[in-house]
């Protein structure tokens, strides 16, 4: 869009680190491949968003940043930014049980017949609402 609008330059600055791994903690994101900086480095991930240029936050200068506010905070789950969980037990192979499940056919229906339900909620409460 901003190539479209004239930018003969365009820089993209995260005000995170680059997210490559999923959490699995029960935030529901993204598997490693739906993740454009897994397994890329940052000027291939600037290729593929068609950036010029690609600036993230440093993990290190972003927990010190914590750190001066809050001086009490020690620990950090940063997982999803340097693939190292804090129970130890997340390792590649459960990471592709989980994408496997993921993106199994029966998970992709179950989550088909939940975005119907939802949508047929959201019309019939939209309907109420002008008292239809």
């Amino acid at each position: 869009m901003a190539r479209g609008a004239g930018a003969t330059q365009v820089i993209f600055a995260s005000a995170a680190p680059p997210v490559r791994f999923p959490n699995v903690y029960g935030i529901d994101m993204p598997t490693r491949g739906e993740l454009i900086a897994h397994g890329h480095s940052d000027q291939e991930v600037a290729h593929l968003i068609g950036a010029d240029h690609l600036i993230y936050q440093d993990l290190d200068a972003l927990k010190q940043a914590v750190r001066d506010t809050n001086p009490a905070v020690e620990k950090f789950e940063a997982s999803c930014f340097n693939g190292r969980y804090v129970t130890g037990d997340v390792t590649p192979e459960y990471l592709d049980r989980l994408e496997s499940e993921r993106l199994s056919p029966s998970s992709q229906s179950d989550r088909n017949a939940a975005e119907e339900a939802l949508d047929g909620a959201t019309a019939r409460s939209r309907l109420q609402s002008f008292g239809a």
